[in-house]
């Protein structure tokens, strides 16, 4: 999954790439190339007191030493860049997929793990292609090349070297295979850790008001601990692997020495040669130890890899037409036929055969009691999912068939539970309609009956919202986001139980005002509250996942036993009547 993720994502850069290997490999050969010109200077120059020769081969070094220190900084500067460019594409790609998903796709893997795989996953394999390439690149060169060039100066010492890498490769991959198990643990605590965070955060309110401080704390506690101690695993065995990588190596240069000794003294082998070799035993190690480094983090990047793969080969259940209708004739009129809608792995649908007619001019209202499908058959019609059986149709057009775009202006829906985004109130109330002008959206916030509050506002429109609307009341919330949609003007508003906050009082006057500016347009509501939708022109009566009713107020009064028994719930048989 690793190599796959790079391969697609790296293959715009090839330029940078092929640069940064070339300068790679220029500064690698001119590393290795510097313990030579050392050994010539120590037995032709040192040994021989000739100071012409030291200084002249002494300015070559030091040439050859600038030369490496411009290949090696063009080689970071291109690493980095590259890098930093393929985890912005990284990320972009998995954003723009996330955002395609539907509610459906988004349940399954969770808010918490989308976070985590957009930001710490991409961070992991950002890093480990930066390591790539400002270290392994330069690896194996260097390995190579110093074990070709040990074997140039001293064949019978470099026996040497055939017992050492192969015992490095051994050690490492042991070390490695115990780590990927570890490192794909620690991902999922992450995961953990994250949404019991984020639930505390965004539940701090309810938290707070059942007095569950304590039992929260433990629950982040046991979350944070599961994280710290597979985290101390994986450390302890990195923390195991470079006291094996020094040990080697330290027995290697020993051994060097104690056989490079004898070499000399026995007139096979020069000081020179006995220095040079140890440097080029130091640089075939440290090439080791760079490919070591690597392999610690290969095995973290490549189960994040998997973990972002996970989400990139997810296709969506809502998926875009291949030949969308960009145009529709008429204006708003909504029919839903025989629609079902069952979750994956429920054993029943939540729908089921449900009819609906909702025209131009008209307010249709449904209602049920709390379960009965209300909210999931709105989400049909803009295509927060798909129904699983019938047809949900926009202007006589299958809503699968519509442009997404045109889909969007044409049905604005206000949620149950509205979001707002940080910044201010002129910037969400604009969400769905950047170029609205400001006696627009004062227009939109007067229907809402937002108006007053938004004034008491410092800063009016340019007051500040934080993030999910913290800082305003539920009811503010409601009409804010009311008012966000009359400023898209769609030509469908779906209102799902949007007036549940709301006092009676700004109930009524919102649904008047509302009735003036939406008096043209399709109006769905679904409402809990019987005061919101007694007076529609259509009241559709849901019962686990069925309509049972259909008509208004006094008819359904009159001959629906569901219908009558959600509104003597609320009112009495006089307030009914």
């Amino acid at each position: 999954m690793l190599i796959r993720l790079l391969r697609s994502h790296l293959r715009p850069y090839k330029r940078p790439i092929t640069l940064l290997v070339l300068l790679q490999f220029l500064q690698t050969c001119a590393t290795l190339y510097l313990p030579t010109l050392n050994a010539d200077i120590i037995d032709n120059g040192v040994v021989r007191g000739d100071t012409g020769y030291i200084l002249s081969y002494g300015a070559l070094m030091v040439g050859i030493s600038l030369a490496q220190v411009v290949c090696n900084v063009g080689a970071v500067f291109y690493g980095a860049r590259t890098a930093a460019a393929l985890g912005r594409d990284v990320r972009a790609a998995v954003f723009d997929r996330v955002q395609s998903f539907s509610a459906r796709e988004v349940g399954h893997f969770g808010a918490p793990s989308l976070i985590t795989r957009t930001t710490n996953d991409v961070q992991q394999v950002q890093m480990l292609t930066l390591m790539t390439f400002t270290l392994m690149v330069s690896a194996p060169i260097m390995c190579v090349g110093g074990i070709v060039m040990a074997l140039g100066l001293d064949v019978p010492l470099s026996g040497v070297l055939v017992g050492v890498v192969p015992v490095l490769g051994i050690c490492v991959t042991l070390i490695v295979r115990r780590l990927r198990p570890l490192f794909r643990a620690m991902q999922k605590r992450l995961d953990t850790v994250n949404r019991v965070l984020r639930e505390q955060i965004t539940g701090n309110r309810v938290i707070r008001a059942f007095v569950r401080d304590d039992h929260e704390k433990e629950r982040f506690r046991t979350a944070n601990t599961e994280l710290t101690e597979v985290s101390l695993g994986a450390g302890n065995m990195l923390a195991l692997m470079f006291p094996v990588v020094m040990t080697v190596v330290n027995l290697s240069s020993l051994a060097v020495v104690w056989f490079g000794a004898h070499r000399i003294d026995s007139g096979g082998m020069q000081i020179g040669d006995l220095t040079a070799f140890l440097a080029y035993l130091m640089q075939i190690v440290m090439s080791v130890m760079m490919a070591t480094f690597m392999f610690m983090m290969v095995p973290r990047a490549e189960v994040c890899a998997e973990r972002i793969h996970e989400v990139l080969d997810t296709s969506t259940s809502v998926v875009p037409p291949a030949a969308p209708v960009t145009e529709l004739r008429r204006h708003g009129h909504l029919e839903i036929r025989g629609a079902g809608f069952r979750y994956p792995g429920a054993e029943e649908p939540v729908l089921r055969s449900v009819d609906l007619e909702a025209r131009p001019g008209e307010v249709t209202a449904v209602i049920g009691s709390t379960g009965s499908g209300k909210s999931t058959l709105l989400g049909l019609v803009p295509r927060l999912f798909d129904a699983t059986d019938g047809a949900v149709l926009v202007d006589g057009v299958p809503v699968a068939d519509i442009d997404p775009a045109l889909l969007a202006r044409t049905v604005g829906l206000v949620p149950q539970k509205p979001y707002l985004f940080a910044g201010t109130v002129a910037t969400n109330l604009r969400y769905g309609n950047p170029d609205a002008t400001d006696e627009e959206l004062w227009h939109a916030l007067e229907v809402a009956q937002g108006k007053d509050f938004v004034e008491r506002l410092e800063g009016g429109l340019d007051a500040a919202i934080a993030q999910g609307g913290t800082n305003v009341s539920g009811g503010q919330r409601q009409r804010l986001a009311i008012a966000r949609t009359l400023v898209q003007r769609p030509e469908i508003y779906l209102f799902d139980d949007s007036f549940s906050a709301l006092d009676y009082a700004t109930d009524a006057a919102l649904r008047t005002a509302l009735a003036r500016e939406t008096a043209e347009a399709t109006v769905v509501i679904v409402a809990q509250r019987v005061a919101t939708i007694r007076d529609a022109d259509r009241i559709v009566v849901l019962d686990e996942g069925r309509v049972v009713g259909t008509g208004r107020h006094h008819e359904l009064m009159a001959d629906n036993e569901t219908y009558r028994e959600i509104v003597l719930s609320q009112l009495t048989e006089a307030e009914a009547a």
